[in-house]
């Protein structure tokens, strides 16, 4: 009888590589706050923005309302969350770097960094694979799906409408593939890459590159060129994993220099 992964195992992921070690007992809890920090340290949520409610973070993360209101009430403690009552309340970011984030994002990072360097190269190989196949594939249908979210993207005047036409925009090509197993990839790839919180880092001159690539990416796929789509979509699909890796170096960096003034006194 094969035993069914506890929420633990969901929100973490064991590797056959991990089995060697001790055991180590998994708060889901720490799990939820170091995700979060993580996700407003890369500018998936920034000052002022409201969080997604407790129900619909609880269905991303596939965890129990009850872990998740624990989890916001800590970081609304560590001072990166403002609780607003009212029909237009719920949580808000209050500050995207607090003294605790290094060691927050370190756990995060440090824990599935070689899920993170699977994920990347698996993106990396496989979205260029997308979009060549999209161009290759695409009927008129498609055409007009691809050019629906380009102009919803164009248009986008705040960061969820930004974040709703991104979505399409990628489903749409991916749609164009014809084929449901690179569909599912690429829809299982976005959600992997953005911790399962339904966003992705998005800053001005984030918004205006990916604008400009948005448009040659569904331009080469509308017009058939699958090895220029196929160019561009590398190009476009390593903005995030750019940003992580960077993050990661940051808090390292962090570490090290705590560890030296440690040595130093």
């Amino acid at each position: 009888m094969t035993a069914t992964p506890d929420r633990g195992t969901l929100l973490g992921g064991a590797t056959p590589g991990d089995l060697h070690r001790p055991i180590v007992p998994v708060n889901v809890t720490d799990q939820v706050v170091e995700r979060l920090a993580t996700a407003v340290a890369l500018g998936m949520y920034v000052p002022g923005q409201r969080l997604p409610s407790e129900r619909e973070l609880a269905e991303m993360l596939s965890i129990s309302r009850s872990t998740v209101r624990e989890a916001l009430q800590r970081l609304t403690e560590s001072g990166y969350l403002a609780p607003r009552r009212g029909r237009n309340g719920g949580y808000f970011v209050l500050a995207d770097w607090r003294t605790s984030s290094g060691e927050l994002v370190r756990r995060h990072l440090t824990a599935r960094w070689a899920e993170y360097e699977a994920l990347f190269d698996a993106r990396n190989l496989v979205e260029p694979l997308i979009a060549a196949t999209a161009a290759d594939r695409c009927n008129d249908d498609d055409r007009a799906a691809i050019a629906a979210g380009l102009e919803a993207y164009t248009v986008a005047e705040d960061r969820e409408a930004s974040r709703v036409a991104d979505a399409q925009l990628h489903h749409a090509i991916a749609a164009a593939t014809h084929n449901a197993m690179l569909i599912d990839f690429s829809l299982r790839m976005r959600a992997s890459v953005s911790m399962n919180l339904g966003a992705e880092p998005y800053t001005p001159t984030v918004r205006d590159a990916a604008a400009i690539e948005h448009e040659q990416l569904a331009e080469a796929v509308i017009g058939g060129d699958g090895q220029r789509a196929s160019t561009i979509a590398a190009s476009h699909f390593r903005v995030t994993e750019r940003l992580i890796r960077e993050l990661r170096e940051r808090v390292d960096a962090g570490q090290r220099e705590s560890g030296q003034r440690g040595t130093d006194e």
